[in-house]
């Protein structure tokens, strides 16, 4: 096919729709001083207009092209290079491209921790007032009957505000615990998986999601526990303190600096149980989701599907984890509440029975709730710095003949 370049037709179709051959051809033509003479163009099916709007993304390289390889650019510029052959391609990216973050770099392990602290620091703020009930319960059930009667009691004698006592504490403390709890894990986890081997770290990976957690739980909980501590103190004692701001020289004049860890021994002891089951079983839900309830594998899945099976998984999750977490939780509210209390006298005072159940139903309403939206807003916050989301899902391998 040849046609003069006086011609103009070439003009009316964007050079990204031609081959690269034929533009070089053209552009070779248009800078000699001739004013007329025949260009030889290959034949290409570049050169027939786009079908629709599929055939032109294709051409001009979004999503990919068949053959070629794809680079991605970290810097400003939007066009990207790659060699196939003896020509070169030029097109532009796809919107992924450019700002993914490899998996298990820096970049990775910051993106978690920053979804730690939004996952957890948000959610426990958010349910101060069911905390709040949760702890008088704990602490004086005579006074605190009930769930509903708790919350009467609450607005009688401190008004609506009360509702919401303790939460600068909550926020900076789990905000804290949630960075190191995600953030660790995913390193602990990647780091029991090699140790272990792709053979092993894969048949047992219960076993490395159950010791990366746990791992990840204690330096979580070193965050948490100075926090933990003045937040009891405020929620639990009318008058001792407003907030964080005058409770913690208050605390600290009260206990001293090591009161402040007082209650370590006990928030490990329900924290570190909390954590195994919250992140075992919310994998080990997310594989039974995806195997027998989900009818798409989850590659296949709408982005905003996968962030449900986030959230029902983490609920399921939390579930468990409120019921093998009550009795610790019933004993850091009453050691950080009573001035020199051991875990002895708490045990001796409450009984085993009130130990493992009082308090028990809110305390699963609001832990199950909690884990669902923290798995739910770390899952989309890692979406949507383009990170996969949280859970392995085995993959069917058909087997040939």
């Amino acid at each position: 096919m040849a046609f003069s370049s006086t011609d103009r037709r070439h003009g009316l179709l964007p050079s990204s729709l031609y081959s690269t051959a034929a533009a070089a051809a053209l552009r070779r033509a248009s800078a000699q001083p001739e004013v007329s003479r025949s260009v030889e163009l290959p034949a290409t099916s570049a050169l027939v207009p786009a079908r629709n709007g599929l055939d032109l993304a294709r051409r001009v390289g979004f999503a990919g092209i068949s053959g070629s390889s794809t680079s991605a650019s970290s810097g400003s510029s939007s066009v990207s290079r790659s060699s196939s052959g003896t020509g070169s391609r030029f097109f532009v990216p796809a919107a992924a491209e450019g700002k993914g973050i490899a998996m298990h770099s820096p970049q990775f392990y910051a993106a978690c921790t920053a979804g730690g602290i939004l996952s957890c620091g948000l959610t426990h703020m958010a349910v101060t007032p069911l905390d709040l009930v949760k702890c008088n319960m704990q602490i004086d059930p005579v006074k605190y009957k009930s769930i509903s009667s708790g919350f009467g009691v609450l607005y009688r004698e401190q008004g609506f505000r009360g509702f919401f006592r303790g939460w600068a504490p909550t926020l900076i403390g789990y905000s804290g615990q949630g960075a190191c709890k995600f953030g660790f894990y995913e390193y602990f986890k990647k780091l029991y998986s090699d140790l272990a081997g792709p053979e092993f770290s894969n048949k047992y990976r219960t076993l490395i999601y159950l010791a990366g957690s746990a791992s990840a739980e204690v330096i979580a909980d070193l965050a948490l526990c100075p926090f933990e501590a003045v937040k009891v103190r405020v929620q639990t004692q009318p008058g001792f303190a407003r907030g964080l701001l005058d409770g913690w020289p208050k605390y600290i004049a009260a206990e001293g600096y090591a009161g402040l860890y007082k209650g370590i021994g006990p928030l490990w002891g329900r924290q570190i149980p909390y954590t195994m089951m919250k992140f075992a079983c919310f994998e080990k839900t997310v594989e039974t989701l995806y195997k027998y309830v989900v009818p798409y594998p989850k590659d296949e899945c709408s982005k905003r599907t996968q962030l449900g099976v986030s959230f029902a998984a983490g609920y399921i999750a939390g579930v468990f984890c409120a019921v093998v977490s009550h009795p610790a939780d019933n004993l850091v509210s009453f050691l950080n509440n009573a001035k020199g209390a051991t875990v002895a006298q708490a045990v001796e005072k409450m009984g085993i029975v009130a130990l493992c159940t009082r308090g028990l139903p809110l305390r699963i309403v609001m832990v199950g709730t909690l884990t669902g939206l923290q798995w739910g807003i770390y899952d989309a916050f890692k979406v949507f710095v383009g990170l996969p989301t949280t859970g392995h899902v085995e993959k069917k391998v058909e087997k040939t003949d």
